[in-house]
């Protein structure tokens, strides 16, 4: 870890502010109290409700989302305020399909909170992104309006990006699913189309949501339970033999999620920005914050199958790293039933154009600052030396242009990254010396950086306007981790 000392790019935490670090002596660092609070488990995996489409011309779509306090109850005789979406959190499910043109009116009802939303991985101009520089202000009605372009067809998502309140927003419960239909699947229906929404959850003994620590600063929150569509290990039943389509989304804060399914091979066929190429077999996945995978699994045998978390070393400063193997997250009771025969999945699923040729290439140095001084501590989460600045670009980027971005991570901890306005192609990863090539070919918009590793990925950005790049820990984000890429015609 780098330590330097009065450097005004550091964000400035008075630990008599933090919750925890009233008393300097101890050491744990603000460490959150773990939550005795008991959720139920084994419900039914609910579907997430489908925001209605208000239009009714075919190729469009239009509704309403509402950002504003709620209350849901997450264990018997708690009510929790959070923040929702028209009300629930998860979000309603948005669902379009590719060429559709989407007009979103955004009303934000936050008491005395600017918000924004930000079309998470989508293809959509620099000024409907609901980037930090763009905020809607409470009580404000937005319209967001956007066309997908034909092979937009992909699982993304949407979240709030105000700046400074981004991490409190999430973790209080906004965000939601979009999907960009294909105008033709080459995935048979007969696999369904499931969505599995990841976040975590951290209840006060009175059903309130705790405020961040100085340790959920540090390494970004992570909570006690890991929700599926805001469910506790909620449960499925198929007949054995079945193949289950799983669109899933790390939605969490800073929760590195390494998945295996017991006793059911999994097979992924994409990822943040659609399909794979081709069809390819997996034992376990890393999902980083915000990154998305499509998988199909194979119930092959009646009985109980899980999804569960498999230990994952993301690096952690201070006490309290949270104990991620082990979790069961859904179960899938297979039964004795056989399924009907279905369609075999196909070997190709569809082209993926390489980029060309860079015409430039850039560096992005992660690094953190942690320095005490009489006021508290003061941390900083810099690329190229540098903290956020919403007046400042920092890079300015040709429209249309191949750009080879060199990610490299001298930090202590891993730092999914993610860029706004475009999906990227990860080329290869470097580590001690080692180069390895990406395991296929693929559209992504986040992608893990491991500590001490380097990240190399092709990008082009093809609508001008201002965008931005961040890790997708969001606390770190908020402590400086992102920068301004000007897209000029």
């Amino acid at each position: 870890m780098t330590v330097l000392a009065g450097r005004p790019a550091m964000a400035q935490m008075k630990m008599d502010d933090m919750p925890g670090m009233g008393d300097h002596s101890g050491h744990d660092m603000g460490a959150p109290p773990r939550s005795a609070v008991v959720l139920p488990e084994g419900e039914a995996l609910r579907d997430l409700p489908r925001l209605a489409n208000e239009a009714a011309t075919p190729g469009q779509f239009k509704a309403r989302l509402t950002a504003g306090p709620a209350t849901v109850r997450f264990a018997e005789g708690l009510d929790t305020p959070i923040l929702g979406y028209n009300g629930m959190s998860p979000g309603p499910l948005i669902e379009a399909v590719e060429g559709d043109r989407v007009e979103i009116t955004f009303a934000n009802r936050i008491p005395d909170e600017a918000s924004t939303i930000h079309w998470h991985g989508m293809p959509v101009p620099a000024d409907q992104d609901g980037n930090p520089m763009d905020p809607v202000e409470t009580g404000i009605d937005r319209s967001y309006s956007f066309e997908l372009p034909e092979g937009s067809a992909g699982s993304y998502w949407y979240h709030p990006h105000p700046h400074g309140r981004t991490a409190e927003q999430v973790y209080r419960g906004l965000a939601g699913v979009f999907l960009v239909k294909p105008g033709t699947d080459p995935i048979p229906a007969a696999y369904g189309d499931t969505v599995l929404v990841f976040t975590d959850l951290r209840l006060a003994a009175d059903g309130t949501l705790p405020d961040n620590t100085m340790t959920d600063l540090m390494n970004g929150r992570v909570g006690d339970h890991v929700l599926v569509n805001g469910q506790r290990n909620p449960a499925l039943t198929v007949p054995f033999g079945t193949k289950r389509r799983f669109r899933l989304y790390n939605a969490t804060n800073a929760r590195f999620l390494r998945l295996s399914f017991d006793g059911a091979p999994m097979t992924i066929i994409g990822t943040d920005g659609g399909l794979l190429e081709a069809p390819v077999a997996a034992d376990d996945i890393l999902l980083s914050p915000a990154e998305r995978l499509e998988v199909i699994v194979s119930f092959e045998k009646p009985g109980p199958a899980t999804l569960y978390t498999l230990d994952y070393d993301r690096g952690w400063m201070g006490a309290g790293r949270p104990a991620d193997a082990g979790l069961t997250l859904l179960t899938v009771h297979v039964s004795q039933t056989p399924a009907e025969p279905v369609p075999p999945l196909p070997d190709r699923l569809r082209p993926i154009a390489r980029l060309g040729a860079p015409s430039i290439s850039r560096r992005f140095v992660f690094t953190e600052t942690m320095a005490m001084n009489a006021n508290g501590m003061e941390m900083g989460f810099l690329i190229n030396g540098a903290a956020f600045d919403m007046g400042r670009v920092d890079i300015v980027a040709k429209q249309g242009e191949v750009e080879l971005w060199e990610i490299v991570n001298e930090a202590d901890m891993d730092h999914p990254f993610h860029v706004h306005g475009t999906q990227f192609q990860v080329v290869e990863h470097e580590r001690d010396g080692k180069v390895s090539k990406a395991p296929y070919l693929a559209w992504k918009d986040t992608v893990n950086v491991t500590r001490g590793e380097t990240v190399r990925l092709l990008l082009r950005q093809d609508r001008p306007g201002p965008r931005m790049y961040h890790c997708h820990i969001l606390e770190h984000e908020q402590l400086g981790m992102m920068g301004i890429v000007d897209v000029r015609a």
